[in-house]
């Protein structure tokens, strides 16, 4: 058994290593695409990456809503869930006003936008780019409080917010149902179990589509290097490179709160979860990694009940790594502008990103779109939005990183303040039975596979 759990180990860190691997090759390979020293139609190989993405997608929402709806059914009372959600809640809003400020301290401190070598738009740059200015228009349309709660927080129906993918909805409507069925008692046991069966088979799928990360990986990379490549790195150096010292301070943060609750258990729950870090990095999607945080979470000893209603929240409410991006992206325009904004201004703009944020929840581009309402609410140039566009996938990258590991922070913090996170030695003989459990289904495979080519 020793053996068994020690090569799986071996695996599940093999992973990491893989996608490393992947984004170091999707570099070299996206490079030579696009200095054409090689010929390759890369609407072939990004497509890689969006069949990966859609997989992931996929297993989403029957993921969420199952290990949600028993998570809350196995807690008994509203009161508890109820208490978990204000915890919740509560940390989520003082890292977004952190992560809002140290956007605004680092723009100030380095000033991004002051002397940048970007070259202003020209209006035929700006006509170009009307589309997606006016898409980033209807986004703003459909922000705001009032969107929020009537579009985004309460679903006209499950199946419309499972089909989209509307993880707030989603989990509007699981919490009501994981409340009821609780309330059930015993009645409702035999409908927990079923809800729980389902929700280690979306694991166990969740299992098989990692299998095709690394792939997915060095498509997003190359691709991403083929049409922008490596040259807009020189050209955007300043502005990308404060925004992740920013993102490095912030991660040193978050570790450090980590550890004033978690104590050295912190730097184990950094470890569980670097394949998500790293995919969500590669990626740059929060939503690739959520499965993988949701894994790491229960070999860190976190209670499923605790993850599986905390993550959800956190994917909606904190996301600190575009949180920090909004004030960082909306004062390096308003700085290539000339325009000067004092302290008063900056603070309301922060307060503003605050609320506004919020009722973003599910929408594609969500921190291009909250930008965007900023902009224009402070009278700062809408059409600066076109100057970060080309760099934008490579924030996001870091954005969706820091998503990841702020999300994993909090689950794992809240579980530790409830009473629902394993000692050392528990989590540890928990993540070898994950491991076992791993090992003796990749066996299966490996025996039935050689079943069928002997009876061939």
């Amino acid at each position: 058994m020793a053996n068994m759990n020690s090569s799986s180990k071996g695996g599940s860190g093999r992973l990491a290593i893989y996608i490393i691997i992947a984004m170091i090759l999707g570099i070299i390979f996206g490079y030579l695409v696009n200095t054409k020293a090689i010929n390759v139609d890369m609407s072939y190989i990004g497509l890689l990456s969006t069949l990966f993405l859609r997989a992931i997608k996929m297993i989403i929402a029957p993921l969420v809503f199952s290990t949600l709806v028993v998570g809350i059914a196995q807690m008994g009372q509203g009161k508890a869930v109820g208490r978990v959600g204000l915890k919740a809640l509560g940390w989520f809003i003082i890292a977004s006003v952190v992560s809002l400020f140290l956007g605004l301290i680092f723009a100030n401190l380095f000033q991004p936008g002051v002397g940048s070598t970007l070259q202003p738009l020209t209006p035929e740059q700006i006509a170009a780019g009307k589309g997606k200015l006016d898409g980033f228009a209807q986004g703003v349309k459909d922000s705001g409080f009032v969107a929020f709660i009537t579009a985004q927080l309460i679903p006209t129906s499950f199946a419309d917010a499972a089909s989209g993918n509307k993880l707030l909805q989603i989990v509007f409507f699981s919490v009501f149902f994981g409340v009821a069925l609780g309330a059930l008692g015993p009645v409702g046991k035999g409908l927990v179990d079923i809800l729980e069966q389902l929700s280690h088979v979306m694991i166990k799928i969740t299992g098989y589509v990692m299998k095709a990360a690394p792939f997915a990986v060095f498509a997003a990379i190359s691709t991403v290097v083929a049409q922008q490549g490596l040259g807009v790195l020189v050209t955007y150096g300043k502005f990308m490179g404060t925004f992740y010292i920013a993102l490095f301070v912030l991660w040193a943060l978050l570790v450090f709160v980590g550890y004033l609750f978690l104590g050295k258990r912190v730097f184990t729950l950094l470890k569980e979860i670097k394949e998500a870090f790293f995919l969500s990095f590669a990626t740059a999607s929060s939503e690739a990694a959520y499965p993988k945080i949701l894994d790491a979470l229960d070999r860190f000893g976190v209670n499923r009940k605790i993850s599986s209603f905390v993550m959800p929240l956190g994917y909606s409410f904190n996301l600190d790594g575009s949180m920090m991006y909004c004030t960082f992206a909306a004062l390096f325009i308003a700085q290539f502008y000339g325009i000067h904004l004092d302290f008063g201004t900056q603070l309301a703009m922060l307060f503003t990103l605050m609320v506004t944020s919020k009722g973003m929840a599910g929408i594609p581009s969500a921190s291009l779109v909250v930008i965007a309402g900023t902009l224009a609410q402070f009278g700062l140039p809408v059409e600066g939005m076109l100057l970060i566009l080309g760099v934008d996938r490579f924030l996001d990258m870091g954005r969706s990183a820091t998503n990841a590991v702020g999300n994993s922070v909090a689950s794992a913090v809240i579980g530790k303040w409830e009473g629902e996170l394993l000692s050392v030695e528990d989590a540890a003989k928990r993540a070898a039975m994950i491991e076992e459990e791993a090992a003796a289904t990749l066996s299966h495979h490996v025996e039935s596979d050689k079943g069928h080519h002997n009876m061939g």
